[in-house]
């Protein structure tokens, strides 16, 4: 699932770093918490998500989970939570109890702001509408449902555990469980995707009215089965078409599209996502999690949870696997491959206040991507043009130190 990232970053090499301004104000925080278990392991799936034994250990998870954010408070500065976000894995396979005790041991911890927003990822075949009424009574207010593709040979060539009538159930059940904000998750480019199926899988999920889609082409991984078994995918003509015709059939139905692959109606998109685009802070717990805090100094460290369920699990070990603090040459690209993501990218005033950097220090690079095409000439905004968009890689690669 891609609704919301695993909180993971590219992190690329840089030189020493000399004192940044401190931040004037520090920026929203946010929670990523990391369930790391499924039914079934997908063969394109390249997240930290591992094969589910018949009994879960659930006590023993929750209680490393706010262990280790005891170990990560230190850096929280008495900040409230702007949105909590359960990913996988597939988080729905654990009981409202046990999500239950865990958001309460949070909020004992870091305080809620009054309109929290709390995601919490789910697979059509793991829906039980008593545990999903339990769910929203929880105070979790918005689900992320891994459709991927109404179509059964889809699905059977995903390694999807449901089926498409699942899938549409699951909708209405999330409805009927109380959850009036949801996040359908959809693929295009499968193995032998033809433009008509795509459209199909397209104006089923819009039949379902969810407030937000993820929309996404299926690429191929390393380190995954599909990464070493291709599948025979559609050709680039047949993607472009795809992309097109889509991106219209959502804008004709109030979708608009505000990130790479992502849309939303009026007032609906995922506000977790947008503290990650934005270079917001967040905390990640959980096995593999990652997370990017920043301090008052002007220090901003990213650090990355061990990776392994078991040794997550074992007390030997330590929570954290690594941490590293972004030097000033590492900042503009950290920064701009978050924001510019964003089709209408984000104020210019946002550079400085987040890294505490001067905006005039990315004026070189900014000039050679505006004249190249790539980023908009729009001195108060940092954003893509439509060319930009296509060619992200290549306009991020101009603030590359």
């Amino acid at each position: 699932m891609t609704d919301s990232s695993s909180a993971s970053s590219l992190i690329i090499g840089g030189g020493a770093s000399s004192p940044r301004a401190p931040l004037p104000t520090l920026p929203p925080l946010a929670l990523y918490i990391h369930i790391p278990w499924c039914v079934r392991k997908c063969p394109y799936c390249d997240f930290n998500s591992h094969t589910a034994s018949p009994a879960l250990p659930e006590q023993e998870y929750v209680d490393a989970l706010l262990a280790d954010l005891d170990q990560d408070l230190h850096a929280v500065y008495g900040r409230e939570l702007s949105s909590i976000f359960f990913g996988g894995g597939t988080p729905s396979l654990f009981s409202a109890e046990a999500l239950g005790r865990l958001l309460e041991g949070v909020k004992q911890r870091i305080p809620f702001a009054d309109d929290i927003e709390i995601t919490l990822e789910a697979n059509p075949g793991t829906f039980e509408q008593e545990k999903f009424v339990a769910y929203r009574k929880l105070g979790i207010n918005r689900l992320s449902i891994g459709i991927q593709s109404f179509q059964q040979e889809k699905l059977k060539a995903l390694g999807r555990i449901h089926n498409g009538d699942e899938a549409v159930r699951a909708a209405g059940m999330a409805r009927q469980a109380g959850f009036d904000n949801f996040n359908l998750d959809l693929m295009h480019g499968l193995p032998d995707q033809s433009l008509d199926d795509a459209l199909s899988d397209l104006r089923q999920a819009i039949e379902l009215k969810p407030t937000h889609i993820s929309w996404y082409q299926l690429t191929l991984e390393p380190n995954t089965v599909f990464w070493n078994q291709p599948p025979v995918l559609p050709e680039d003509d047949t993607l472009w078409d795809i992309q097109e015709a889509g991106q219209a059939l959502l804008a004709e139905h109030g979708y608009a599209q505000y990130e790479v692959s992502a849309y939303a109606q009026p007032g609906r998109p995922a506000r977790h996502n947008l503290n990650y685009w934005s270079f917001g802070d967040f905390i990640g717990i959980g096995a593999g999690a990652h997370g990017k805090l920043s301090h008052p100094d002007g220090r901003i460290v990213r650090t990355w949870k061990t990776r392994l369920p078991k040794d997550y699990l074992n007390p030997a070990k330590s929570f954290q696997a690594g941490e590293k603090a972004l030097t000033n040459d590492e900042m503009p690209f950290e920064f701009l491959m978050n924001a510019l993501r964003l089709t209408a990218g984000v104020e210019s005033r946002l550079y400085p206040e987040r890294t505490g950097l001067p905006l005039e220090s990315l004026d070189e690079h900014r000039r050679e991507a505006e004249q190249s095409g790539l980023l908009q000439v729009e001195p108060s905004r940092l954003a893509a043009t439509e060319r930009g968009q296509l060619f992200l890689n290549d306009l991020l690669q101009k603030f590359l130190s």
